[in-house]
């Protein structure tokens, strides 16, 4: 089993910043690539930005020259840096985990969810 925490979400004002915290803890063999996605009231769950173990990231159109994601590979944990945050920012951010359990055998792979952090920025 594979457990994914974030921490870090709140309350800020438009151009604001918040850093994001997302630790994975578990039968963990290695993990490939970490991400952040958001759902806002109403809509359909996105992707934020993500980063795979060599640290190659892709980033949403909308939150690109803003956000800024990194990991910590020996402590299996991703942030998200977030600056300049605007209201359409608001969402739920979850946290997302891909890698292989042990034993690392063909098919034992894990694809893991964070429980979601609330992100609220007001106008």
């Amino acid at each position: 089993q594979v457990q994914v925490v974030e921490s870090g979400g709140g309350l800020v004002q438009a151009g604001g910043s918040l850093r994001l915290s997302c630790a994975a803890s578990g039968n963990i063999f290695n993990i490939n690539a970490m991400g952040w996605y958001r759902q806002a009231p109403g809509k359909q769950r996105e992707l934020v930005a993500t980063i795979t173990s060599g640290a190659s990231t892709n980033y949403a159109d909308s939150v690109k020259g803003r956000f800024t994601i990194s990991r910590d590979n020996l402590k299996n944990t991703v942030f998200l840096q977030m600056n300049s945050l605007k209201p359409e920012d608001t969402a739920v951010y979850y946290c997302n985990v891909q890698g292989r359990r042990y034993p690392p055998t063909p098919g034992n792979q894990f694809n893991s969810w964070g429980q979601g952090t609330q992100v609220t920025v007001s106008s």
